[in-house]
Order: C-alpha cells, then structure tokens, then sequence
C-alpha cells in the first residue's frame, strides 16, 4: 500500500470501539460490534467482498436502515456534504484505469443533493443527468492522507491543474480522482450491496479490504483538496487495518 493506515487512523477514530462480537446471522467478512457513537444507518456490523465469476460482490450491512439518511440540502456546492458507505481495498488504483499507485482505492456508495457526478446517468429517471446526485449511486475513489483537511484526515485526490493523469473512460470530469461507472447499489432493509464486473477477477480475490461509514464535505472554496473526509462515522475493523479477505 502506498500509505500508512496506522499513521492517520487514531486521530480520525478514537471515538469507535472495537469489534466485540460477533452476528452469527452475517457469515465471513468482517464482523463488528454495535456502536452507541454512530447513527444506526451508518452503524457497520458486517463488510464482506465475494466473487461470482468475474463479479465483485461488496456487501455491508448496518444496525439500522441502510441509506435512511441523506445529507441536508445546501444549495451550493461549496460546503456540501457527501454521505458515504465505502469499502477500502488494497487493489492498485491502475487496476480501474487510475495511474499506478496513487493512493488508497475504495469503492463508494455516496449521496449528495447540492451537486451530480454521474453525468452519464439518469438515476431518477426523470429525463435529466444532472439533477440527481441525491439518488445513491457508486463511484470508485482514490484517497490520500491530506492535512489541510485536517490533522489525520484523508481528502479524495486532486488532479493539479495542467496535468492529465491516466483516468477511467467513466471519469465525470471533476478534478480530482474520483470515476462514475454506473454501478447501482441495492438496499435491502441494513444491508447493501454493489456488483462489479472485472476483465480479471484474480486481482479482486488477492485484495484484502475493509468497510467505513464517513461523511465528506466539498472545501468552502471549491479548490484543492477539493473533497474532504471529515467525518468518519464507523470502520467495520475498528483501526482501518484492511483485514478481510475475499471470500472468506
């Protein structure tokens, strides 16, 4: 991994506690404990990632309803807020058309109403695509360690001005790392989950992972570090340790 998780994770979780126990109605993955510091829906009690032929299956169940919560509308998008479920892995962000390397990849489930960055899709069925970043939807995100959003905290990585680094062919055209590929998540009651297809599902089977409820938040000047995580709400192994294993 390009990053240290143990050098930025204290600071951001120090109020979470650690697994406790096991729910035996969630088999494999990670298992975790009920928190009396996190909101129901973004309480994690299990992250799991299995496979089905070249499928990628991200689950994550919650103590409460999954996606019951939304952010507050703003009506801008500087000082915006993200609600996100996400799950950390240790693939190389090259592997879904990044630059090698660049950081921490982690698929998203997000929700923000002040602002859409799926503009290939029209998630409300409405006859817009830009009208519906509210509607959860799933990106993947490439992140890295970044002060300026705080001691600890990490930001989704910003693309510098006059630069063009190798990005997915969904990438929605904000300048930072972020791709839409159109993947919807489903609810179920306190579980979601998200199907992936791979050209080479070998890279996901040796991944390890994690799961993470957080909240990000758009810069008041909607410059870099353009997208903050400010907020992280639960993390399924308690430290950020990326210990699951696919498939088990």
């Amino acid at each position: 991994m390009m990053l240290k998780f143990s050098h930025i994770v204290p600071l951001m979780i120090a109020s979470f506690s650690l697994p406790a126990c096991a729910h035996v109605h969630h088999l494999g993955g990670i298992q975790a404990a009920e928190t009396k510091t996190a909101l129901a829906p973004f309480d994690i009690v299990h992250a799991k990632i299995t496979t089905e032929d070249n499928i990628a299956i991200f689950h994550m169940a919650v103590s409460g309803k999954a996606g019951k919560n939304k952010p507050t509308p703003t009506g801008q998008l500087a000082g915006s807020d993200v609600f996100s479920y996400v799950w950390p892995t240790s693939i190389d962000s090259y592997e879904v058309g990044f630059e090698k390397k660049a950081g921490i990849l982690a698929l998203a489930v997000t929700s923000h109403p002040d602002f859409d960055d799926t503009p290939l899709y029209d998630e409300n069925y409405d006859g817009s695509t830009v009208n519906d970043g509210d509607v959860w939807h799933s990106h993947w995100v490439v992140l890295q360690s970044n002060e300026k959003c705080g001691k600890g905290a990490l930001s989704v990585v910003d693309i510098p001005k006059d630069t063009k680094p190798r990005l997915p062919k969904t990438w929605p055209g904000l300048p930072i790392l972020l791709d839409s590929p159109g993947w919807s998540p489903t609810f179920n009651s306190e579980s979601i989950e998200v199907r992936v297809p791979f050209d080479d599902i070998e890279i996901v089977k040796n991944t390890t992972f994690d799961g993470v409820t957080a909240g990000l938040r758009v810069n008041q000047s909607v410059h870099a570090p353009l997208l903050c995580v400010v907020d992280v709400m639960d993390v399924a192994s308690g430290n950020l340790s990326l210990p699951g294993k696919v498939n088990e």
